[in-house]
C-alpha cells in the first residue's frame, strides 16, 4: 500500500500526478495509447509543458504509469468481488471471470492498453509492471489451490506428459506463488488462464462478429463452464 504524503509539498506532488494519470487515462479513451502527448496532458492540466516534466520525463513513463493504474484497478475490483462471493471455489472463479470480463467492457481502452496490441516503440519496464500484472493469475491460482486441496478436482484420466524444460517451469511458479501443485493443475491452470483472457478479450474487441451472437454473457458463462470442466471441477 503506498504511503499517504506527509508534507504539503509531498501531498501536493502526489495530488499532480494523480491529476497527471487521470488526464492520461482520458485521453487513452479519446485518442488511444499510441497518440499520447505529455503536451496535452499538460494542456488539460492547465500547466505549460515543460512543468508536467518535472513529473513525468515522457510518453513512455506515462504509459508505464496507466499500465501500472489499470493493472491496480483491475486487481483490485477482482479481489473486492473474490471477497465478497460464496466461499466454494468454483463460484469464486466464476466470479472472478465475471469480473475480469464487466471490467474490461466498462474500461475498454485501459483493457486494450493492457491486453490488446503493443504500443509501437514501448516497452513496459518489468521491475514496475509486473507485480500489478500478476495480481489476477495470482488470485487465480489462489482459488484453484484452495479447490486442489479441498479435493473437488478430479485428475485426467491420462498421464500429463510435461517436458523437462516446462517441469522445470512449472516448479519455478509453484515456488514462485508460493504452492505446491502438480503439473497437470498447473497445465490446466495456464489453460484456464489464457482461456478466461481469450474469452474476453474476443468479447471486449469484437472479434465474434457484431451480429454473431445475441447473448454474448450467456456465451462467457459457457466459457466458464469448460474452464472449470477443465481444471476438473466435478458435478
Amino acid at each position: 500500500m503506498p504511503t499517504t504524503p506527509t508534507t504539503p509539498r509531498a501531498r501536493a506532488r502526489a495530488q499532480t500526478m494523480a491529476d497527471i494519470v487521470r488526464i492520461g487515462r482520458d485521453h487513452l479513451a479519446t485518442d488511444g495509447a499510441a497518440a499520447l502527448s505529455l503536451r496535452a496532458v499538460a494542456r488539460d492540466l492547465g500547466v505549460v509543458s515543460s512543468a508536467v516534466y518535472r513529473y513525468v520525463s515522457s510518453r513512455d513513463e506515462l504509459l508505464t504509469l496507466l499500465v501500472v493504474d489499470g493493472y491496480n484497478a483491475l486487481g483490485d475490483a477482482v479481489d473486492a468481488a473474490v471477497a465478497a462471493a460464496p466461499a466454494d471455489p468454483a463460484e469464486r472463479i466464476r466470479v472472478l471471470g465475471r469480473t475480469v470480463r464487466a471490467w474490461g467492457l466498462a474500461e475498454p481502452a485501459r483493457y486494450g492498453l493492457l491486453f490488446g496490441t503493443p504500443v509501437p516503440g514501448y516497452d513496459a519496464p518489468a521491475d514496475q509492471t509486473t507485480g500489478p500484472g500478476i495480481r489476477v493469475i495470482a488470485a487465480l491460482l489462489v482459488l484453484i489451490k484452495n479447490a486442489y486441496e479441498a479435493g473437488v478436482l478430479s485428475e485426467p484420466s491420462r498421464t500429463v506428459r510435461a517436458s523437462a524444460p516446462l517441469t522445470t517451469d512449472f516448479a519455478a511458479i509453484n515456488e514462485g506463488f508460493g504452492m505446491a501443485l502438480p503439473d497437470w493443475l498447473v497445465a490446466r491452470g495456464l489453460a484456464a488462464w489464457a482461456g478466461l483472457f481469450g474469452a474476453v478479450s474476443f468479447d471486449i474487441f469484437d472479434m465474434y462478429g457484431k451480429d454473431t451472437f445475441t447473448d454474448r454473457a450467456a456465451v462467457f458463462e459457457l466459457q466458464l463452464d469448460a474452464q472449470l470442466e477443465l481444471l476438473g471441477f466435478r458435478d
